[in-house]
């Protein structure tokens, strides 16, 4: 399972390019991924079929599926940041962090069943996320988010892709919802400024067999830091943090099939634990 950063300047003449990918080319590619979502055939590869698409070109085609879920009466539930930690960079091959939208709809507690046929090529990660008690509307620094927390909690995400195997660049996995497809939270813990989470140590276990552990500080040196990226990055998306929302902060590990007939489980220093059941 890799993905691979490109240049658009290394592919052959003729190829489209990141100028002439226009906004009904995105909209159709978008319309692609729901497809592929709704009937569980996989679509080729974007970054094959069109290198010349951007990170903005990217973010585009996940915000018009978003939009379209909206629309159609799903509610916003907060972000998701993927790639902050080096096993993940590592194990797909990318040096840099991607963000996603988590929905209501996608979102279950600590001891949801999941159905593995709901999904294509599912696997699964633990994470640390936070609850926000106040609006994050402009670029932050460590300080400012730090005080805007209300809530951090364990968490499982389960991650998908409607391509043909899990060898995706970053474009890819941004068009794709940052290759986000549900949510399991913990329960909340009150958060206090002065929580060294750096210093988190998490473990996951797969049918009581420890399967991978991590600590906060594999999340970009502290997982606060992934939030402080995601105040920079929101903005040009033409959105911001709110009140309420719910952030993963990214992987303390890499990503494990998620597999039928398996219990994940995973506990930290001070968070309650989660679990969940895969049938």
């Amino acid at each position: 399972m890799a993905a691979r950063s490109k240049s658009a300047d290394q592919h052959p003449a003729g190829w489209m390019t990141g100028s002439e990918v226009n906004e009904e080319v995105l909209a159709g590619l978008a319309r692609e991924l729901s497809g592929a979502a709704r009937t569980r055939v996989p679509v080729r590869l974007l970054s094959q079929r069109f290198p010349g698409l951007t990170l903005p070109d990217a973010y585009r085609i996940q915000q018009i599926n978003v939009q379209e879920r909206v629309a159609a009466g799903a509610r916003l539930a907060g972000h998701k940041i993927g790639l902050t930690s080096a096993a993940m960079q590592e194990q797909m091959g990318i040096d840099e962090p991607d963000s996603g939208l988590v929905l209501h709809e996608m979102v279950a507690p600590s001891g949801a069943r999941l159905r593995s046929a709901d999904f294509m090529n599912p696997r699964i990660e633990t994470e640390i996320g936070f609850r926000l008690g106040r609006d994050l509307v402009q670029p932050c620094d460590l300080n400012s988010v730090r005080s805007a927390v209300a809530g951090v909690f364990l968490a499982f995400e389960v991650l998908d892709t409607h391509f043909t195997s899990w060898d995706i660049t970053l474009v890819d996995s941004i068009a794709d919802n940052a290759a986000c497809a549900g949510v399991i939270t913990g329960h909340p813990f009150p958060f206090t400024p002065s929580w060294d989470l750096a210093g988190e140590q998490i473990t996951a276990e797969a049918n009581g067999t420890v399967v991978a552990t991590g600590e906060g500080r594999d999340i970009l040196g502290n997982p606060l830091q992934a939030l402080v990226w995601l105040t920079h990055r929101l903005p040009a998306l033409g959105t911001t943090l709110r009140a309420g929302d719910i952030v993963l902060a990214g992987s303390v590990h890499a990503s494990l099939p998620l597999t039928p007939g398996t219990t994940f489980r995973a506990t930290s220093t001070r968070l309650p634990a989660i679990h969940l059941r895969v049938v």
